[in-house]
């Protein structure tokens, strides 16, 4: 099984004697059918129980495996007709964040993604997934662009965070966040936004305030990445899983706290482990919720986006305290 996490070995094991056990049949012409059939029925088994009861540290390295698909891969399964758009028109064109425009289901739209790279030079290229500045406002252009000519928004999110460099600090990193937050707000056209991977720290919050948020089901979304929270708690990145056990930080904790909307199913053992299958869920998402939202005029789908934002988060007032009980004078 290529690219399988630790949790996974079990499972990789299983299938590497099942297909020995048919190489050697075959090779002696020996009738192992029966053989292999229980085998194979006992992998489902053992595969259904590893994949039922992820724990959130499992699924941080499902949202992070390096085979799973990126938003380009997803842009091109589910929409026709894509026309990449390049450049914030300031500065210069990041490649950590595509975007353009598309046809889904032949509605024009515009379609948004963080970009991960697919082997180390492409990584590099595009910083991991890390936007900088012009990142931010390259997103911001195609997303005024759509309010001007009415088409729905779609965003993929799938960063670790923002670029934390010097380079973007110095153009205006924590302004470009800011300003992003701010003008998608009070856009008046349809927002959804889908968590595909791992959504980390304000590079996934400046493009994420839309109407609907939806999650696959083995991603993570999170105020800070585990990572950098165990480097603030414990000062050591490396129990990065011990954070993730602790954060909420999976589609299933955040639909709990009604952060998320929907959690869009995986494929068995997760999204790498189908394109297409994955692609077809998230289509279906996404046309049931821009349905509702296109009922909407402007002024109701910014009143409906805000009124999302405000209810996430509840508090309890911690109760009154009991009166102390008068002092008798008499005793």
């Amino acid at each position: 099984m290529s690219g399988e996490l630790p949790f996974e070995k079990p499972l990789a094991e299983m299938r590497k004697k099942i297909e020995e056990l048919r190489q050697f049949g075959q090779e002696k012409g020996i009738d192992f059918t029966d053989e292999i059939a229980r085998l194979e029925e006992r992998y489902k088994q053992l595969e259904e129980e590893i994949y039922s009861s992820i724990s959130p540290s499992q699924k941080m390295h499902l949202a992070r495996h390096q085979q799973r698909p990126t938003s380009l891969d997803l842009i091109q399964l589910i929409f026709t007709d894509f026309i990449e758009l390049h450049g914030d028109r300031l500065y210069g064109d990041d490649l950590a964040v595509v975007g353009g425009l598309a046809k889904l289901n032949g509605v024009p739209v515009t379609v948004i993604g963080q970009q991960r790279g697919k082997d180390t030079k492409d990584n590099i290229a595009r910083f991991f997934g890390s936007a900088h500045p012009e990142g931010f406002r390259k997103a911001l252009r195609l997303m005024q662009q759509a309010e001007k000519f009415k088409r729905p928004i779609i965003t993929f999110i799938d960063t670790k965070g923002a670029y934390p460099g010097n380079t973007a600090e110095e153009r205006g990193q924590s302004e470009a966040i800011a300003r992003n937050l701010r003008e998608m707000s009070s856009l008046g056209v349809p927002v959804v936004c889908v968590v595909i991977g791992e959504g980390g720290s304000g590079g996934a919050l400046a493009m994420a305030v839309g109407n609907r948020i939806l999650m696959l089901e083995n991603a993570i979304y999170s105020v800070i990445s585990p990572n950098g929270a165990a480097s603030i708690l414990w000062k050591d990145a490396s129990k990065a899983d011990q954070a993730a056990e602790a954060m909420k930080i999976t589609a299933q904790d955040l639909l709990e706290m009604e952060v998320i909307e929907e959690i869009v199913p995986e494929p068995m053992g997760g999204a790498h482990k189908g394109y297409e299958e994955s692609a077809d869920y998230i289509k279906a998402a996404l046309l049931r919720h821009l349905k509702e939202l296109s009922e909407m005029d402007a002024c109701e789908l910014v009143e409906d986006r805000y009124q999302k934002f405000r209810k996430i988060g509840s508090f309890d007032f911690a109760p009154s305290p009991s009166p102390e009980p008068e002092a008798n004078p008499t005793a």
